[in-house]
């Protein structure tokens, strides 16, 4: 498993790592898998681009891993893809949501849906539910997912006929968006769509509302962190965001998921990501408990092959891509609370 465990993307990492480690445990407590036990070897690559590549490459040549689960961003897990493919290794992406991501090769997987469609869904959620006609972008330019959301949504919003009629533009780790916001607020929209990640989007919002822009915020996934609310507060307030799961959801796999997620790790309530963590272990695990076998190539197959696995974050099913169908879900932030708005099928 590759995280960021820690650093600006902490709590992704964290959530995924504790969805591994609860699904690793109850894999081991039924007897493991193949009448062995299975370990997960843990690298933290600090939220940092380059440092993915580097603990990959340890992974695979000095561990011996027979498959790889991360990244829940995609440029980090776009810079262990190839590794994975070239040592013909499986790479299970959590929570990777960049179509590019699979197409590094046929040993690349994720279980998640993938950013043409949530760029879709929010897209279509702009046009109908928040009936905007003009809004404005503001993408961060070194985030193969941010400009990737951004590309998809605005296809489909221009040919719902709504207008882009700004595009705001940032870098990973900025703190000060004021300028970018002003010629936002110079542009008169209707909403504002910001596919970034939580840090980033949180502060965003605080400085839009000081200067006095009022109108609904929205994103993706990568919206999805407790950190969100600390770091956003009432600033949020008005805005919405898709993502893969939500723990409100009364499906019996996942009411039940959340009621083990929650005695094992103190009560806290599970995410995105720790529900995608998790389905990505019992995914890999599936495979090789159907395919009795454990090397590259024949598990591979048998992780292709994929289907109906029904999970904490739904039922998936991989596609002749390697890439998961299945819903949205989109969280409205009221009274300073996340609330599940509805859920979006592909």
């Amino acid at each position: 498993e590759f995280a960021c465990l820690t650093g600006k993307d902490a709590t992704f990492g964290q959530s995924q790592h504790k969805g591994i480690l609860l699904a690793l445990e109850e894999l081991n407590a039924a007897g493991g898998v193949l009448g062995r036990k299975i370990e997960v070897i843990s690298e933290d690559n600090q939220s940092k681009s380059g440092e993915s590549a580097t603990v990959a490459k340890k992974l695979l040549s000095r561990d011996k891993v027979i498959a790889i689960l991360g990244e829940v961003t995609s440029g980090r897990t776009l810079e262990v893809a190839p590794l994975a493919q070239s040592a013909k290794i499986p790479l299970i992406a959590s929570g990777a949501t960049n179509p590019a991501v699979t197409q590094k090769g046929d040993y690349v997987f994720r279980v998640c849906f993938i950013d043409d469609f949530q760029g879709t869904v929010m897209a279509k959620f702009a046009l109908t539910d928040l009936k905007a006609k003009k809004v404005a972008t503001l993408t961060s330019v070194s985030s193969a997912y941010s400009v990737g959301l951004a590309k998809y949504f605005k296809e489909t919003f221009v040919a719902g006929g709504g207008t882009v009629v700004a595009e705001q533009k940032f870098s990973e780790g900025d703190k000060d968006f004021r300028a970018q916001l002003t010629a936002i607020k110079a542009a008169n929209v209707d909403a504002i769509f910001i596919p970034g990640y939580y840090t980033e989007a949180a502060l965003v919002a605080r400085q839009a509302r000081s200067l006095g822009l009022t109108m609904p915020l929205f994103g993706g996934d990568g919206w999805e962190s407790e950190k969100l609310l600390e770091i956003g507060g009432e600033a949020l307030n008005g805005s919405y965001y898709s993502t893969h799961f939500t723990p409100e959801n009364k499906e019996p796999a996942v009411a039940t998921f959340v009621k083990k997620f929650k005695a094992r790790w103190k009560n806290e309530t599970p995410d995105a990501y720790a529900a995608l963590g998790y389905d990505a272990l019992y995914v890999l695990v599936d495979a090789i408990k159907r395919s009795g076998v454990t090397e590259g190539p024949k598990l591979r197959d048998a992780i292709a092959a994929t289907k109906n696995f029904s999970g904490a974050s739904g039922i998936t099913t991989l596609d002749k891509d390697r890439n998961a169908s299945k819903p949205a879900t989109i969280i409205a932030v009221k009274a300073g609370q996340l609330q599940f708005h509805k859920t979006v099928a592909p």
